[in-house]
């Protein structure tokens, strides 16, 4: 299968280089330059599992590559999709099936701007990955990706994109309802996330803060609300159990600080709030629903933002 990957980040540097490493045609796109030329002079330097492998490969600016493929699979930050779909748009063919794995809500309208719907390939992964620096990534965790597309015509190009993934040595499974599974992976982003950076701690520490269970459990409820109203039922107590059982002893990376304590606390970058606690905060209005933790948590990181970072950067 011909592949591109549109962010050569943590993640799209692992599932490329799977899918590459078992005979697929793989392109690494990128906008950031020195991750382009350390690909490029040395390929990507792979800690699969605490093993090193060093894989060939190319890395370009969308604008460098010109044949279309079979699948384009999208990594950016949740904020920069926009940009890299108008970016790679040449690329795009009336075959090309375009996955998005992002974390977050909202994504769907923006991919129909440039995809056609039957071609829309959503997913959910648990996969954990981290950058060590320009060309060098590391995954400690295969987890599981769940794919599935949005309209029926395009549920036979949706299970070649499993059976692709899967031979790669990457665990996928078809979706009978990936909605429900980005809704759910964005209520414990939207309890994590926030709640650690907001509070500097990791989850083990944000489980003994007092009334814990009370402030992540209005925060599903807030989300549960929401979903409803956008077809998407989300049992409040299961939820809830669900993202405490994160703070906890039985979950191996509880020590883990969420990916936006490291983008905004570690790196002093913006982070995916709009699309997490702000998506909710922001249809809540428009449905009259109150979301008034949500609203809160989005005014609050956004003014860490302002603090940390400054304006308009």
């Amino acid at each position: 299968m011909k592949v591109i990957i549109a962010g050569t980040g943590a993640m799209g540097a692992t599932y490329g280089s799977m899918l590459k490493k078992v005979g697929n045609d793989v392109k690494f796109l990128d906008l950031w330059q020195d991750n382009i030329d350390a690909i490029n002079k040395k390929g990507i330097e792979f800690i699969n599992l605490g093993k090193k492998e060093i894989l060939e490969a190319s890395a370009y600016r969308p604008s460098e590559v010109h044949d279309t493929a079979d699948l384009i699979i999208v990594f950016t930050k949740s904020m920069q999709l926009k940009e890299m779909l108008s970016d790679i748009k040449h690329l795009l063919s009336d075959k090309t099936c375009v996955l998005c794995l992002l974390n977050g809500l909202g994504h769907i309208d923006t991919l129909k701007e440039f995809v056609k719907p039957e071609n829309i390939l959503m997913g959910v992964t648990v996969l954990t990955a981290g950058m060590k620096g320009p060309g060098v990534f590391e995954v400690t965790n295969y987890g599981n990706t769940e794919i599935q597309n949005i309209t029926e015509a395009g549920k036979e190009r949706a299970l070649k994109v499993v059976e692709t993934i899967n031979n790669s040595g990457l665990p996928s499974v078809y979706s009978s309802d990936i909605l429900f599974s980005i809704w759910r992976k964005a209520c414990i982003n939207g309890t994590m996330n926030a709640c650690c950076t907001l509070l500097d701690c990791n989850m083990r520490k944000l489980g003994k803060v007092n009334h814990c269970r009370e402030l992540l459990g209005t925060i599903v409820e807030e989300f549960s609300a929401v979903a409803e109203k956008e077809g998407v039922n989300l049992n409040v107590k299961e939820i809830t159990d669900l993202v405490c059982w994160y703070t906890t002893e039985e979950f191996r990376g509880v020590d883990h600080y969420p990916s936006m304590h490291q983008d905004l606390i570690q790196k002093n970058r913006k982070t995916e709030i709009d699309y997490l606690n702000g998506y909710v905060s922001k249809k809540g209005k428009e449905y009259g629903i109150n979301t008034k933790f949500c609203d809160l948590i989005t005014i609050l990181i956004h003014g860490r933002e302002s603090v940390l970072i400054g304006e308009g950067k």
